[in-house]
């Protein structure tokens, strides 16, 4: 008789799932599809929606139109217009994807009410810019592995801090490279770690150049990132295909200049040259930490916002910096800690030329490192060392300190926020502006045939009033430095009928002898507002002083 012995099954051990001991910080894996958490999808949502309340109330009317504003959106309205590159000579002096963009995101607006192309109302893009980037932001940190009450903090600080929320409403072209810097560190970080990932990183990098060419400088940055963030077996392959597809996309811009005969310097035209080389000598505004010099009042205006974001993000930075080999969270964010430095190093030459938007560049990576530090910190306050006990009161107090420091955290930045962002959302800085525009529109006789400097954040307005652009109402650096319409001015000053005195002009006119005479023989007509800010229309007097 043949016995059969029972089959047995061998017991095969369960495969451990890897434990993370970070009960203590509170600390979430990010999912592998962040669309996948419901959580994250929930506090992203929530604070979206306070941040575009916040930045979108009242969005015309603060802060004060500024010329740069005005020049990118005529830049935009000659492209819609099929006028070129720019609504006067283009000259290279940025590269034009920035208002390319522009153009597209104002275009369906433009064509249903064209007399809305204005800075004032044309802001209001800005938010679909701000939206996109503050989603990037968020997702960037929990790629970053940073907990999800962390990735929420760095959200507001970006969307909500009152130096955010008056650059971001601006149309800035920073604001927009910024939004595909982001891009570009949310495929380098990605968790899938898919080869077309680091390829679109490298695309989107050379688009945020090409937005705005000061982008160069957190290349390195976003390398390393790509490089932490990168298979073992594909790193070198992916990063070289980045890289390539980077280069030949910012390649395209030096081509088309080649292509167009304006590369290098010529007589009769302008080149590529010529603006990289005005770029880089432009006179400098003094060392940043020097009292006195304009960059010194750059960095206090910026402090006037906002003191917490500036200064806790770069000392966010340095610890982060300083403790990589010791801490997650620093090596996780080594790469916007090194986009922090890079930036930082940058603003503090000896006599380099600072720009007030210059900070926009910094804000989502100063609040990134800001609430990767406070993590960091946290977590060291809150951690209990393995193996070791600990009394209840240990624990208890461990808790305690950790609320008291969020607590006085909280104590010291909601007012000072409160003040600046209420500001922000009430205060009407433009008034002025749409005074002197309205009377321009309704008490000039003929506009087609009357001919008026005015700084850019007017230009468009006075267009749309029936001013002929270019040659009728004319942006004020023109009547000097652009030969196309200093030749229609055979007699300077005189060829003029009014001048708009804004601060931009009064105080730009130093240099420009044509603006400056125009003034010096010019009669107010109208004044609108008070002290430094207000707006002058003068009426250009004759030489034996009658109105001419």
């Amino acid at each position: 008789m043949t016995s059969t012995l029972p089959a047995v099954t061998p017991k095969v051990p369960a495969q451990r799932r890897p434990v993370h001991d970070d009960r203590s910080t509170g600390r979430t894996l990010p999912p592998k599809r962040l669309r996948s958490s419901r959580s994250d999808l929930l506090l992203c949502g929530l604070l979206l929606v306070a941040i575009m309340i916040v930045q979108g109330w009242n969005i015309a009317d603060y802060p004060t139109l500024s010329d740069d504003e005005g020049t990118y959106l005529a830049q935009a309205w000659a492209v819609q217009e099929g006028r070129g590159l720019a609504h006067y000579t283009y000259w290279y002096d940025h590269p034009p994807l920035g208002w390319i963009q522009i153009a597209v995101l104002t275009w369906i607006p433009a064509m249903l009410s064209p007399e809305s192309m204005t800075v004032g109302s044309m802001r209001v893009m800005m938010l679909l810019i701000s939206a996109i980037s503050a989603v990037l932001l968020y997702v960037l940190a929990r790629r970053l592995a940073l907990p999800r009450w962390a990735a929420g903090l760095g959200m507001v600080l970006f969307g909500l801090s009152p130096l955010s929320v008056v650059l971001q409403r601006e149309i800035f072209l920073d604001n927009i490279a910024v939004m595909w810097v982001l891009l570009a560190f949310c495929l380098a970080a990605s968790p899938s770690r898919h080869l077309w990932h680091h390829f679109g990183a490298g695309i989107a990098a050379a688009t945020a150049v090409l937005t705005k060419e000061t982008m160069l400088v957190v290349l390195p940055a976003l390398l390393l990132t790509m490089w932490r963030h990168g298979h073992r077996d594909t790193r070198k392959f992916a990063l070289t295909g980045a890289i390539t597809a980077c280069a030949l996309i910012g390649f395209s811009y030096p081509l088309f200049a080649l292509l167009k005969g304006e590369l290098l310097p010529g007589d009769g035209h302008v080149s590529l040259w010529d603006g990289i080389q005005y770029q880089m000598t432009r006179p400098g505004s003094g060392f940043i930490l020097e009292q006195g010099t304009g960059s010194y009042g750059v960095l206090q205006s910026w402090l006037y916002y906002d003191r917490v974001l500036i200064i806790g993000g770069l000392a966010g930075a340095v610890l982060l910096l300083l403790t990589w080999r010791w801490s997650v969270t620093a090596r996780a964010l080594a790469g916007p800690a090194l986009l922090v430095a890079i930036l930082a190093l940058v603003a503090l030459r000896p006599n380099g030329y600072l720009p007030a938007m210059y900070v926009i560049q910094t804000l989502p990576f100063l609040s990134l490192v800001l609430a990767g530090g406070t993590a960091s910190v946290t977590h060291a306050v809150l951690r209990r060392w393995r193996g070791t006990a600990e009394h209840r009161y240990v624990t208890s107090g461990r808790y305690a300190l950790a609320v008291v420091l969020a607590l006085a955290a909280g104590a010291y930045v909601v007012p000072r926020w409160y003040d600046g962002d209420r500001t922000a959302m009430t205060a009407d800085a433009n008034a002025p502006y749409q005074a002197a525009s309205k009377w321009l529109s309704t008490e000039v006789a003929e506009p087609e045939d009357t001919r008026v400097l005015v700084d850019d954040a007017m230009w468009l307005d006075l267009v749309h009033a029936g001013y002929e652009p270019g040659l009728g109402v004319i942006w004020f650096y023109k009547a000097d430095l652009d030969p196309a319409v200093t030749k229609t001015m055979p007699n300077g000053w005189r060829d003029l009928d009014y001048v708009v005195a804004s601060p931009t002009v009064r105080r730009d006119a130093v240099d420009l002898p044509n603006v400056k005479a125009a003034i010096e023989h010019s009669t107010p007509v109208a004044v609108f507002g008070k002290g430094e800010d207000r707006i002058e229309i003068r009426q250009i007097t004759t030489a034996a002083g009658g109105v001419r």
